[in-house]
């Protein structure tokens, strides 16, 4: 490992054969795998998409050293004005290809009748099985590619970036020296988010005697490598040519979650519930609290348990995490306990509710302009008291299952000494948590709130997936579109804007949590 500023410098478990390096960008992590790779001299095997596909001043891709060395060797199967690793990869394997064909045509080997596949063959096999609607084919000296829906070959240079980085990096492993040391710059390069863990744990799968490092400072990416060694770089002394840096064991005691918090976060992290790239919690967070690294974890049981790990360990790493979660239906002391851990609980039950907010109404009918705000308002509150009396048998038996749940959930654990006392303690457990005291009281509630036009109140209880649409929230702010993300497209496109109504929305949303940091 590089020397550590301030330390002794640790080494790399040699049984290990995945290590992530992560940090802040300037933190100095290219340099450190840099001074890797020069530390392992011949062992270090380097790849990059980026500069295989579009080159780089002055950069050597690990496939230069194969291919200068076929070059002197074979010189009539290469030619010597290819450059760029996408391409010399691919002269590599149909410069193999053609030697195996003429070894198996003038020794005449009767003895193997299935001749092994060459890397050209395994490097096809893999790319159609990541990509199975199309096709790799050979024609004379060429690799052609073939969509299966659309007949007619064409070019690899034509396929997509993708695709293109798919295959280098397939062909690419296979010539990589034995027992090398993989080091590989933003693996997450062209890759799609949703497929890049299964293409990584597949193309890993080639070469199960190399090291694999990455380098890369995004969050899912680093997240999937689940049981690699993680380097966090914290900064570089120039002076000194040291790095400030930890190695995190798979065995840390926090999730890779955690891990990933940790890249490029200078800022507070805050953990929100959604997948980070089709829920509208990953993109309106960023822009309501833009002084936090702000990071999707799934469900809300995650969000809660991943700050609890993080502040467990903040004398580690010496930032500060918080997390929101919706309030759905949980009662005053549920929030409280939740926001005395550092949770962000809003006042509405859903994230979906947020764009209801008064101000937030007012300030898209305003940015509109072809309507006047207070009417706005009036006719969406309209809609919402209407809506809201339609459902309040609904939404107070859906409150009133949620804490029945809550109550036995915490009672059941009981400490009982024999069968015959914990039956007598579930017997009991009905007239603990009286279902019908719980719902007749919350239907009283929420009458009260229709009786009382209470507009914030009822968005804090009321979870109606489909409310922002029945209360035809768009329409009455003048949008020109009314399907269900037409008032949240409305709403971020505000706040990413310089308009002056972006300081009023943000403001509401803000006001909205409690505990906003």
């Amino acid at each position: 490992m590089p020397p550590r500023a301030g330390g002794d410098t640790p080494t790399f478990p040699a049984e290990a054969r995945r290590l992530v390096v992560v940090g802040a960008n300037g933190a100095g992590k290219t340099r450190f795998t840099a001074r890797m790779a020069a530390d392992l001299g011949d062992r270090a095997y380097c790849l990059s998409a980026l500069h295989a596909l579009y080159g780089g001043v002055g950069v050597r891709d690990g496939v230069d050293a194969i291919y200068e060395r076929s070059l002197a060797t074979s010189p009539g199967m290469l030619r010597g004005d290819i450059s760029g690793g996408f391409e010399r990869t691919i002269a590599l394997l149909l410069g193999e290809e053609m030697t195996a064909l003429l070894r198996r045509k003038f020794e005449h080997d009767a003895v193997e009748a299935a001749p092994r596949p060459t890397k050209l063959d395994r490097t096809i096999a893999v790319w159609q099985e990541l990509f199975p609607d199309n096709r790799i084919l050979v024609e004379g000296a060429r690799l052609l590619a073939e969509r299966r829906d659309s007949p007619g070959a064409y070019a690899t240079s034509r396929l997509s970036d993708g695709e293109r980085a798919v295959l280098y990096y397939i062909g690419a492993l296979l010539f990589a020296p034995r027992g090398a040391v993989v080091m590989v710059d933003s693996p997450e390069m062209f890759m799609h988010p949703a497929s890049m863990a299964a293409l990584w744990n597949r193309l890993e799968q080639l070469r199960p005697d190399c090291t694999v490092v990455y380098t890369t400072h995004d969050l899912d990416f680093a997240s999937s490598r689940g049981d690699a060694h993680v380097v966090w770089v914290r900064g570089y002394d120039p002076a000194a040519i040291a790095w400030s840096y930890d190695v995190l064991p798979p065995d840390a005691g926090f999730g890779p979650e955690i891990y990933a918090a940790l890249i490029g976060a200078r800022k507070p992290v805050l953990f929100v519930e959604g997948d980070g790239l089709h829920s509208i919690d990953s993109k309106l967070y960023p822009l309501v609290f833009p002084d936090y690294t702000v990071r999707s974890l799934g469900s809300c049981n995650k969000v809660i348990e991943s700050v609890r790990s993080f502040n467990d360990l903040s004398d580690f790493h010496h930032m500060a995490a918080s997390g929101i979660v919706d309030r759905d239906r949980r009662d005053a002391r549920e929030v409280a306990y939740l926001r005395s851990r550092g949770i962000m609980v809003p006042e509405v039950a859903e994230v979906e509710n947020l764009f209801m907010l008064e101000d937030v109404v007012r300030a898209v009918a305003a940015r509109q302009g072809a309507v006047d705000p207070d009417r706005a308002f009036a006719a969406v509150r309209r809609d919402l008291l209407r809506l809201w009396a339609s459902q309040i048998g609904a939404q107070a038996l859906e409150h009133t299952r949620h804490r029945v749940k809550s109550v036995v959930e915490h009672r059941v654990d009981c400490r009982c000494d024999s069968i015959e006392s914990f039956e007598r303690h579930i017997d009991s457990l009905r007239s603990i948590a009286s279902p019908r005291e719980v719902y007749n009281s919350l239907r009283s509630e929420f009458r009260a709130m229709e009786r009382n036009g209470d507009y914030a109140g009822i968005l804090r209880v009321f979870n109606h997936k489909s409310m922002l649409q029945q209360c035809r929230v768009a329409e009455h702010c003048g949008l020109r579109r009314s399907d269900r993300h037409a008032m949240p497209d409305a709403v971020l496109s505000l706040l990413r804007s310089d308009s002056p109504y972006a300081a009023q929305a943000r403001a509401a949303l803000r006001a909205a949590f409690t505990v906003a940091g």
